[in-house]
């Protein structure tokens, strides 16, 4: 490995601390970059590398954390930069999933905000929330946390000012052009629509996330009064 970054074309590679190497793509929310990093971190991978511990996609860029005493670094480096200069991929693979949503009540008390925001009717919120096939950008903050986009524009409120100290497991938010669901209570200060039973992230499911980074989500209204469980792919 050698120190700095080495910039070339739209992306570079460089060192993360001692015990990490990351690839970066253009910094922006796009599904051409979001596709390149996916496929990038399914090359590396698929390499089988000794000593990778972890390889974590984000939005542009792919981190892989690996053991400095056990990886060969210039191997990594060279993945990453066969990953990187490989032609874009034309379709990367994705599941659909489909996620039942109560809008509104109780679990979306942020939906009439949301509404005065776009200057349109609740129930056009809901339509424009349910009609967009979402790609899931990356996993985190929380366990089965995906960041999902992107939202409509007339829709994407900014998250609020002040947090919540306590968001319900299932929540659905916005926050800007993203879009996600808590898999867990936690805090959070995204705009709540709506609440759906599909757990999101289960440590006795095989994966234990409900979906990953290339895949698609879809939500369904529900009508008043039905249960909000189901989901599927």
């Amino acid at each position: 490995m050698t120190d700095g970054a080495r910039p070339a074309r739209d992306w570079r590679i460089r060192p993360a601390g001692d015990a990490a190497v990351a690839l970066e793509f253009e910094a922006r929310i796009d599904p051409g970059v979001n596709a390149r990093v996916t496929a990038a971190a399914a090359r590396v991978e698929a390499a089988r590398l000794r000593g990778v511990r972890d390889i974590v996609p984000s939005y542009h860029s792919v981190t892989v954390y690996v053991d400095p005493l056990r990886t060969d670094a210039g191997r990594v480096w060279s993945v990453l930069e066969e990953a990187a200069s490989a032609p874009p991929p034309a379709a990367d693979a994705a599941r659909e999933v489909v996620i039942p949503v109560r809008y509104g009540g109780a679990g979306g008390p942020d939906l009439e905000e949301v509404a005065a925001f776009a200057g349109c009717p609740a129930d056009e919120v809901v339509r424009r929330h349910a009609a967009t096939l979402y790609r899931v950008y990356m996993v985190g903050y929380l366990h089965g946390f995906a960041y999902l986009g992107t939202v409509d524009p007339r829709i994407a409120m900014p998250r609020r000012p002040t947090p919540r100290l306590a968001v319900p497991a299932g929540s659905v938010g916005i926050a800007g052009a993203q879009t996600g669901v808590y898999p867990t209570a936690a805090p959070g200060g995204w705009r709540l629509i709506g609440l759906t039973t599909v757990r999101m992230f289960d440590a006795g499911r095989n994966p234990p996330g409900l979906v990953g980074p290339g895949d698609r989500v879809r939500f369904e209204p529900l009508p008043p009064g039905a249960p909000a469980a189901g989901g599927g792919v």
